[in-house]
């Protein structure tokens, strides 16, 4: 055991510690007897702290903390997205399990995750119904549209969740969790909050655009980004089997 590292046995305990650190960097790691990959994890630990027994290259860490989470005067991910705390969530959102109902064959919904990219626009009637998956599950706090002020979307129902995407007859039936009536602002690149404490555990979000400002024939979304921010759970898609064949018990 170095002496850089210490194991602390009770929460109170690291009070004391990083109040004499001063402005030493502090490296907390949080371990139980009970949990396994902590258990997994903890020679490798270990090995680092006798590797390293001055402890981690303070710069060249915050450096790093910098490139993947900005720098400590703002989020830079936050500043962009328009919304403190908060990052937009397209890299999250796993478009081979996405869908959308009455796109039209040129103009589909891949246009409008990325601005600039192209836009979405409808088929034959005003009404579209966009099925947004994520690979992990996140909570979405608001959106953020860009539409023409003429045939951008007005009435909006959105729900979560769903096992399937939902068909126009049950979308106009249906309950949503939350239903918006834009305004030719909102369509201006603008941030549409939505009731965060509704979407805290969210794997699937659906989107049925009822209609659009001005009776046009059809619908067109320029640019559509979620806003909100990560849960702390596993990554389906980059989970992979590492032994055994499917259906063997390990």
């Amino acid at each position: 055991m170095t002496n850089n590292l210490k194991v602390l046995s009770e929460d109170g305990l690291l009070a004391g510690e990083l109040a004499s650190a001063g402005q030493r960097l502090v490296v907390a790691d949080f371990t139980a007897t009970w949990c396994g990959p902590c258990q997994r994890i903890a020679p490798v630990f270990l090995e680092y702290a006798k590797r390293y027994p001055k402890g981690a290259d303070q710069r060249m860490l915050e450096d790093k903390i910098k490139q993947h989470y900005g720098s400590g005067d703002g989020d830079d991910a936050a500043e962009d997205c328009g919304v403190a705390g908060h990052i937009d969530l397209a890299q999250y959102i796993h478009q081979g399990s996405c869908e959308c109902l009455n796109e039209s064959d040129e103009r589909p919904f891949a246009g409008a995750l990325k601005a600039g990219a192209g836009y979405l626009e409808s088929d034959c009637d005003e009404q579209l119904i966009l099925s947004l998956a994520f690979s992990q599950a996140v909570k979405v706090h608001s959106l953020r549209l860009r539409a023409p002020a003429e045939n951008g979307p007005k009435n909006v129902k959105i729900f979560i969740n769903q096992p399937n995407t939902l068909d126009f007859d049950k979308a106009e039936s249906m309950t949503p969790v939350q239903e918006l009536e834009l305004t030719k602002d909102d369509l201006a690149d603008g941030i549409v909050p939505l009731r965060y404490v509704k979407f805290q555990n969210v794997t699937n979000l659906q989107l049925f655009f009822r209609d659009n400002q001005t009776g046009a024939d059809t619908t067109r979304i320029d640019h559509i980004a979620i806003i909100g921010s990560l849960i702390g759970t596993t990554n389906m898609q980059e989970f992979k089997r590492v032994a055994g064949k499917k259906g063997e018990a390990h």
